[in-house]
């Protein structure tokens, strides 16, 4: 197991496409949200944890999940979680933890990863994590792993790679928002277009030498506080500093300024278990398309649903097509699959009715 690689899981978004199961006392990423026995964080956790000791696995997270954290995975030390006292996005807490790795080891290559992420085959991704790290320690690149698209997906952003390149790593030619149909259904058929996963890895020099480049601001911010990190004073200048950074994504502040960024095409199947139907689709499902997590199910004249119970209780569902069904203690939730973008906006509607206590 090598001592210099680093990962820095993200585990701070409260995941409200995934309402009611995930809230913002008890986000998604914190539940078995497949009924497999391991939560979201526990299986990236572990699957990080093969490639490297776990005490080189920061989790990035907000204060207020802290002990859910600590509770779930024993294995690290409170040190190594690193909380964010106000909401900034990717790029301050990635550039955070990049300087608090630099400065334990300056050798150090990291990897970025979403918390919340499904990967079935963790193999096919151990390799390409390793490929991408003997790319990152030979050369000054900002890597990032792309996931060839299956359908023209309007719900992700897409990187463009430079075509011609044999290589398994191709320079990126530019990274494209979250296009609409038609764009989409170009970008499938060009063939170079990967879709964006969210999957970092660098050396921790080619990344902070990259924020001093092209977020200079964001970069003497932090630099201020490298006494104080991995000492007890590091709490403090967090507190009194985090909040000063600028509210920016990593993709924003750094990978689409640099033009020392590459992408390796993923081996691995891949789902960022964004809504219902994202893990609807990740399921075994019965004959009719029908899947359940956790319930005994008792389904008549019923198919494409999405059934998830907190508990395993029956559930009887008879005449009802491409639903979502959620069970939960306090809430159930009965739902049409193809307005489930608009579960973000009935939260905002349950809150205006009922305050917080559902939310």
């Amino acid at each position: 197991m090598n001592k210099d690689y680093y990962a820095v899981i993200m585990a701070g978004g409260i995941g409200s496409r995934f309402w009611p199961v995930s809230t913002t006392e008890f986000p998604k990423q914190f539940h078995d949200m497949l009924g497999t026995g391991q939560t979201l964080l526990q299986r990236t956790f572990s699957r990080l944890n093969k490639l490297m000791p776990s005490e080189n696995i920061l989790i990035l997270t907000n204060e207020r999940y802290l002990s859910l954290t600590m509770e779930q995975l024993p294995e690290i030390k409170e040190q190594q979680v690193v909380m964010e006292p106000a909401m900034r996005n990717t790029a301050p807490c990635i550039l955070l933890a990049a300087m608090k790795i630099q400065k334990e080891n300056p050798n150090a290559l990291m990897l970025v990863a979403p918390s919340d992420h499904w990967i079935e085959d963790e193999e096919a991704f151990a390799n390409d994590v390793q490929t991408c790290f003997d790319a990152c320690q030979r050369n000054d690149y900002l890597m990032t792993l792309g996931i060839p698209p299956t359908f023209p997906n309007t719900g992700y952003g897409y990187i463009e790679a430079e075509e011609g390149s044999r290589s398994p790593v191709q320079k990126v030619k530019q990274f494209r928002e979250k296009p609409d149909y038609e764009t989409a259904k170009q970008f499938v058929d060009a063939g170079n277009f990967l879709w964006n996963a969210g999957i970092f890895l660098w050396s921790v020099k080619s990344i902070t030498d990259a924020f001093e480049k092209h977020n200079p601001v964001m970069h003497a911010l932090f630099s201020e506080g490298k006494p104080a990190y991995n000492t007890e004073e590091e709490e403090l200048f967090i507190q009194d500093n985090y909040g000063k950074a600028e509210n920016i994504s990593i993709d924003y502040a750094i990978m689409e300024k640099a033009n020392n960024v590459y992408v390796k095409q993923a081996s691995f199947d891949w789902n960022d278990l964004g809504t219902w139907g994202a893990l609807h689709e990740e399921l075994k499902k019965d004959d009719a398309e029908n899947a359940v997590v956790r319930a005994y199910s008792h389904l008549e004249d019923a198919e494409g649903n999405m059934i998830y119970s907190a508990t395993k209780k029956l559930i009887v569902v008879d005449g009802l097509s491409d639903y979502i069904v959620v069970d939960k203690e306090d809430v159930l939730l009965i739902f049409p699959k193809k307005k489930e973008q608009n579960i973000k906006n009935l939260l905002n509607e349950i809150k205006s009715k009922f305050g917080e206590k559902y939310t």
